[in-house]
């Protein structure tokens, strides 16, 4: 009988009157009219009583979200005089009540000044509760961590929807539009970005690409999804849209996908979301996996089990500033004893001088060769990967590699760090350690009260400072003369001040080799 009844409220919901619902089960289980063991009353009746059950349940629920809605907007309210710096806003439908609404934090603001180069916005989840759509927008700082600047819930997914939390974030990040926005596919958000944010370069991000992958293909292929997984993945890689164009088509033949809704929407935004096409694009390395598991994190922290929107808000406020504490920040030891990584490690931030010490690392193992019009043609000495192409351009210190991946993530590739070390450059031009990815541009300020608390990153500090201070003694007997001298003054001065246990700082064990 429960059988029946869900077969009963499926035909009702889609349209069909109680006396066809009864010849529709009558044909379905082959028996005469008149032989089900209910009549068209009992039909009737059930379909009524459901009917009158949701209503009811749809009456509250509305009530419910209306009154969690208008407490949400008091927790706006009352942070907003609390704090002069927060920001919120919100729309009304035509009966008064809230529809959507968006808020961020001064700390967010600020630190979009700074990382608002590239944004993600995700909006992967919905309100448990209400179904709501919640958008939360993040960038990466410095330290390659997430960074929250900003929430919104709402009511659809419309393209009016996102126009205005786009209109919205643009106008709390005071008018400054990103350089690149990256999002999930949607062909409402995609319409509203490139109205909104015209000058925007939009990636869809392919953690969600890969993400839908399973439930789009894993059933329709079986043993085969496998194959198809790993291959999709190869021609994610290819460097070139001539021949990911050419390989997709014989791709989709040979797994039979060539009529699949999915794979045409797939194709539909390769130019979005294709590293042959958007490898040009700054992201900042926000395509990353550890950066994707640091915007996992924040979700965990804010989707458990809420009972009201202002719960929801809380815990929004908790999780994007519960890490105001970085974590410690290890020092990083020298791994090729090159000038130019030793400059590097003075200068940047651990995480991105780990990415650019990789790329220092691996230019040893490529050869140059120079052409006719002074630019280099750069081969792994195995011939593993292809050749590229750097052009230097030296008047005024312009190198630009074909892999472009100093404009994909402001770290320079090793192809370029090869051609700069065979034009005897013992420094980084200034214009290649961007502002994003220095010590000098942390968050210090939005770190609390207490920003000694992290003893490694003193102690990256001082090891940067030492560092500095030798490469520039070394280059003359008389600069060395002077800073010894100073030195060892400036230890006695130290060793006679009086001790305090208000900060203590473990430095780490310290090669002089190194």
């Amino acid at each position: 009988m429960e059988a029946d009844q869900e077969r009963i409220l499926l035909l009702s919901k889609a349209g069909f009157p109680v006396n066809r619902i009864v010849k529709v089960l009558e044909l379905e289980k082959g028996v005469q009219p008149g032989q089900l063991p209910f009549i068209e009353k009992d039909v009737r009746n059930f379909v009524r009583t459901c009917k009158k059950t949701v209503q009811e349940n749809d009456a509250l629920l509305t009530e419910k979200r209306e009154n969690d809605t208008l407490e949400l907007l008091e927790a706006c309210k009352n942070m907003a005089e609390r704090d002069v710096d927060f920001v919120y806003d919100y729309t009304t439908d035509e009966n008064e009540k809230v529809e959507n609404i968006a808020w961020s934090f001064g700390d967010s603001i600020r630190a979009y000044t700074l990382f608002g180069d590239v944004v993600t916005f995700d909006t992967s989840y919905r309100s448990i509760t209400y179904g709501l759509l919640l958008g939360v927008w993040f960038g990466m700082d410095n330290h390659g961590k997430a960074i929250f600047f900003g929430c919104v819930l709402l009511q659809d997914e419309s393209t009016h929807s996102f126009a205005w939390a786009l209109q919205t974030f643009v106008r709390f990040m005071r008018g400054r539009h990103p350089q690149t926005i990256l999002t999930d596919i949607d062909l409402g958000l995609r319409d509203s970005i490139a109205r909104e944010l015209p000058n925007t370069k939009h990636v869809v991000c392919i953690w969600h690409i890969l993400s839908k992958l399973s439930s789009w293909f894993s059933s329709l292929l079986g043993s085969q999804y496998e194959e198809f997984k790993a291959e999709f993945d190869m021609l994610c890689r290819l460097e070139s849209v001539e021949d990911f164009e050419h390989q997709w088509n014989h791709f989709v033949a040979r797994f039979g996908l060539v009529s699949d809704k999915h794979v045409a929407l797939l194709f539909s935004y390769r130019a979005f979301w294709l590293f042959s096409y958007i490898r040009g694009y700054f992201l900042a390395r926000m395509m990353t996996v550890e950066f994707s598991q640091s915007v996992d994190t924040f979700f965990k922290k804010i989707l458990s089990e809420q009972t009201c929107l202002q719960v929801f808000f809380e815990q929004v406020c908790a999780a994007a500033f519960g890490n105001s504490t970085r974590e410690g920040v290890q020092y990083v030891h020298i791994k090729t004893c090159m000038p130019i990584e030793e400059h590097a490690r003075s200068i940047l931030t651990p995480y991105a001088f780990r990415v650019l010490q990789h790329e220092i690392v691996l230019s040893t193992q490529y050869a140059t060769t120079e052409m006719t019009n002074g630019s280099y043609l750069v081969r792994h000495y195995k011939k593993m990967d292809g050749e590229y192409l750097v052009i230097w351009i030296p008047e005024d210190e312009q190198i630009h590699c074909s892999c472009k991946e100093f404009e994909h993530s402001g770290i320079l590739c090793r192809h370029s760090l090869r051609v700069l070390v065979v034009k005897n450059y013992f420094q980084l031009p200034e214009k290649y350690l961007l502002l994003r990815w220095r010590l000098e541009n942390s968050l210090v300020t939005m770190e609390g009260p207490n920003p000694q608390s992290s003893s490694d990153e003193c102690a990256q500090a001082f090891h940067s400072l030492a560092a500095a201070l030798l490469t520039e003694s070394m280059i003359s007997k008389e600069r060395f003369s002077y800073v010894h001298k100073e030195l060892t003054g400036l230890l006695d001065h130290v060793r006679n001040m009086p001790e305090t246990n208000e900060f203590v700082v473990n430095m780490p064990a310290h090669n002089a080799s190194d």
